[in-house]
Protein backbone atom coordinates (compact mmCIF):
# COMPACT_ATOMS: atom_id res chain seq x y z
CA UNK A 1 0.00 0.00 0.00
CA UNK A 2 1.55 3.34 -1.04
CA UNK A 3 2.01 5.99 1.57
CA UNK A 4 -0.34 8.99 1.73
CA UNK A 5 2.09 11.33 -0.04
CA UNK A 6 2.58 9.04 -3.04
CA UNK A 7 -1.14 8.36 -3.22
CA UNK A 8 -2.02 12.07 -3.21
CA UNK A 9 0.59 12.73 -5.93
CA UNK A 10 -0.94 10.02 -8.11
CA UNK A 11 -4.44 11.35 -7.49
CA UNK A 12 -3.26 14.81 -8.55
CA UNK A 13 -1.77 13.36 -11.76
CA UNK A 14 -5.03 11.52 -12.52
CA UNK A 15 -7.09 14.66 -11.86
CA UNK A 16 -4.82 16.79 -14.08
CA UNK A 17 -4.87 14.22 -16.91
CA UNK A 18 -8.67 13.86 -16.66
CA UNK A 19 -9.04 17.65 -16.89
CA UNK A 20 -6.73 17.84 -19.93
CA UNK A 21 -8.59 15.06 -21.72
CA UNK A 22 -11.98 16.58 -20.92
CA UNK A 23 -10.94 19.99 -22.29
CA UNK A 24 -8.98 18.65 -25.29
CA UNK A 25 -10.22 19.45 -28.79
CA UNK A 26 -8.13 16.52 -30.01
CA UNK A 27 -6.01 13.78 -28.46
CA UNK A 28 -4.19 10.76 -29.87
CA UNK A 29 -2.86 7.74 -27.94
CA UNK A 30 0.13 6.05 -29.60
CA UNK A 31 2.42 3.09 -29.09
CA UNK A 32 5.91 4.58 -29.31
CA UNK A 33 7.93 1.37 -28.79
CA UNK A 34 10.92 1.13 -31.11
CA UNK A 35 11.00 4.86 -31.85
CA UNK A 36 14.59 6.10 -31.75
CA UNK A 37 15.61 9.15 -29.71
CA UNK A 38 16.37 11.36 -32.73
CA UNK A 39 12.92 10.75 -34.25
CA UNK A 40 11.23 11.24 -30.89
CA UNK A 41 13.08 14.53 -30.32
CA UNK A 42 12.20 15.75 -33.82
CA UNK A 43 8.57 14.76 -33.32
CA UNK A 44 8.36 16.52 -29.93
CA UNK A 45 9.76 19.67 -31.54
CA UNK A 46 7.10 19.51 -34.28
CA UNK A 47 4.42 18.96 -31.62
CA UNK A 48 5.48 22.04 -29.65
CA UNK A 49 5.46 24.09 -32.84
CA UNK A 50 1.90 22.89 -33.59
CA UNK A 51 0.70 23.65 -30.05
CA UNK A 52 0.39 19.98 -29.12
CA UNK A 53 1.39 18.63 -25.71
CA UNK A 54 3.07 15.21 -25.93
CA UNK A 55 3.98 12.98 -23.01
CA UNK A 56 4.49 9.35 -22.11
CA UNK A 57 1.69 8.30 -19.76
CA UNK A 58 1.33 5.52 -17.25
CA UNK A 59 -1.45 3.18 -18.36
CA UNK A 60 -2.83 2.65 -14.85
CA UNK A 61 -3.10 6.37 -14.09
CA UNK A 62 -4.50 7.07 -17.57
CA UNK A 63 -7.07 4.29 -17.07
CA UNK A 64 -8.28 6.01 -13.89
CA UNK A 65 -8.45 9.37 -15.72
CA UNK A 66 -10.38 8.11 -18.77
CA UNK A 67 -12.83 6.17 -16.60
CA UNK A 68 -13.34 9.24 -14.41
CA UNK A 69 -14.51 11.32 -17.40
CA UNK A 70 -16.53 8.63 -19.17
CA UNK A 71 -14.11 7.46 -21.89
CA UNK A 72 -14.21 3.78 -20.87
CA UNK A 73 -13.81 2.76 -24.53
CA UNK A 74 -10.14 3.81 -24.34
CA UNK A 75 -9.49 1.38 -21.47
CA UNK A 76 -8.81 -1.59 -23.79
CA UNK A 77 -6.09 0.38 -25.65
CA UNK A 78 -4.08 1.16 -22.52
CA UNK A 79 -1.52 -1.62 -22.66
CA UNK A 80 2.12 -1.57 -23.63
CA UNK A 81 4.09 1.65 -24.06
CA UNK A 82 1.65 4.54 -24.43
CA UNK A 83 2.21 8.20 -25.24
CA UNK A 84 -0.44 10.86 -25.48
CA UNK A 85 -0.61 13.89 -27.78
CA UNK A 86 -3.18 16.50 -26.70
CA UNK A 87 -4.22 19.78 -28.29
CA UNK A 88 -6.75 22.04 -26.62
CA UNK A 89 -7.11 24.50 -29.51
CA UNK A 90 -7.21 22.46 -32.75
CA UNK A 91 -8.92 19.05 -33.11
CA UNK A 92 -6.71 18.08 -36.06
CA UNK A 93 -3.23 19.23 -34.93
CA UNK A 94 -2.29 16.20 -32.79
CA UNK A 95 -3.52 13.73 -35.43
CA UNK A 96 -1.62 15.54 -38.21
CA UNK A 97 1.74 15.51 -36.42
CA UNK A 98 1.38 11.93 -35.13
CA UNK A 99 0.32 10.57 -38.52
CA UNK A 100 3.08 12.49 -40.29
CA UNK A 101 5.66 10.63 -38.21
CA UNK A 102 3.76 7.32 -38.17
CA UNK A 103 3.67 7.31 -42.00
CA UNK A 104 7.44 7.71 -42.38
CA UNK A 105 9.29 4.79 -43.94
CA UNK A 106 11.07 3.39 -40.88
CA UNK A 107 8.57 4.56 -38.27
CA UNK A 108 7.66 2.27 -35.39
CA UNK A 109 4.99 4.69 -34.11
CA UNK A 110 1.49 3.14 -34.05
CA UNK A 111 -1.76 5.01 -33.52
CA UNK A 112 -3.94 3.30 -30.91
CA UNK A 113 -7.02 5.50 -30.48
CA UNK A 114 -8.02 9.15 -30.43
CA UNK A 115 -10.46 11.68 -29.02
CA UNK A 116 -12.04 14.50 -31.02
CA UNK A 117 -14.49 16.96 -29.46
CA UNK A 118 -15.38 14.57 -26.66
CA UNK A 119 -15.83 11.48 -28.87
CA UNK A 120 -13.57 8.42 -28.96
CA UNK A 121 -12.40 7.54 -32.49
CA UNK A 122 -10.43 4.53 -33.75
CA UNK A 123 -7.01 4.56 -35.42
CA UNK A 124 -8.44 4.68 -38.97
CA UNK A 125 -10.57 7.70 -38.06
CA UNK A 126 -7.50 9.40 -36.57
CA UNK A 127 -5.66 8.85 -39.86
CA UNK A 128 -8.63 10.20 -41.86
CA UNK A 129 -8.75 13.22 -39.56
CA UNK A 130 -5.06 13.87 -40.18
CA UNK A 131 -5.70 14.07 -43.93
CA UNK A 132 -8.18 16.92 -43.53
CA UNK A 133 -6.98 20.42 -44.40
CA UNK A 134 -6.36 22.79 -41.51
CA UNK A 135 -9.23 24.76 -40.00
CA UNK A 136 -8.00 27.94 -41.69
CA UNK A 137 -7.86 26.21 -45.10
CA UNK A 138 -11.40 24.86 -44.66
CA UNK A 139 -12.69 28.33 -43.73
CA UNK A 140 -10.94 29.80 -46.77
CA UNK A 141 -12.53 27.15 -49.02
CA UNK A 142 -16.00 27.84 -47.63
CA UNK A 143 -15.56 31.60 -47.98
CA UNK A 144 -14.26 31.17 -51.53
CA UNK A 145 -17.33 29.10 -52.37
CA UNK A 146 -19.61 31.74 -50.85
CA UNK A 147 -17.88 34.64 -52.62
CA UNK A 148 -17.82 33.02 -56.10
CA UNK A 149 -21.51 33.69 -56.96
CA UNK A 150 -21.23 37.29 -55.74
CA UNK A 151 -18.11 37.82 -57.84
CA UNK A 152 -19.88 36.32 -60.86
CA UNK A 153 -22.87 38.65 -60.36
CA UNK A 154 -20.55 41.65 -60.10
CA UNK A 155 -18.81 40.65 -63.35
CA UNK A 156 -22.17 40.24 -65.16
CA UNK A 157 -23.37 43.63 -63.92
CA UNK A 158 -20.08 45.25 -64.90
CA UNK A 159 -20.35 43.72 -68.38
CA UNK A 160 -23.88 45.13 -68.80
CA UNK A 161 -22.78 48.59 -67.66
CA UNK A 162 -19.69 48.41 -69.87
CA UNK A 163 -21.89 47.38 -72.84
CA UNK A 164 -24.24 50.30 -72.16
CA UNK A 165 -21.29 52.71 -71.98
CA UNK A 166 -19.92 51.40 -75.29
CA UNK A 167 -23.36 51.73 -76.95
CA UNK A 168 -23.80 55.29 -75.67
CA UNK A 169 -20.32 56.20 -76.86
CA UNK A 170 -21.10 54.72 -80.30
CA UNK A 171 -24.33 56.80 -80.50
CA UNK A 172 -22.45 59.93 -79.41
CA UNK A 173 -19.72 59.26 -82.02
CA UNK A 174 -22.35 58.73 -84.75
CA UNK A 175 -24.14 61.98 -83.86
CA UNK A 176 -20.86 63.89 -83.81
CA UNK A 177 -20.00 62.51 -87.29
CA UNK A 178 -23.41 63.56 -88.61
CA UNK A 179 -23.04 67.08 -87.21
CA UNK A 180 -19.59 67.54 -88.69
Amino acid sequence: MPNAKVLSEKQAIVAELAEKLKNAQGAVFVDYSGTDVATDTEMRRAMRKAGVEYAVVKNTLTRFAVNQIGFEAIDSFLNGPTALAICDSDPVAAAKVICEYANKKDSKLTVKVGIVDGKVINADEVKALAELPSKEALIAQVLGTMIAPITGLANVLNANIRGLAVALQAIADKKSEGAA
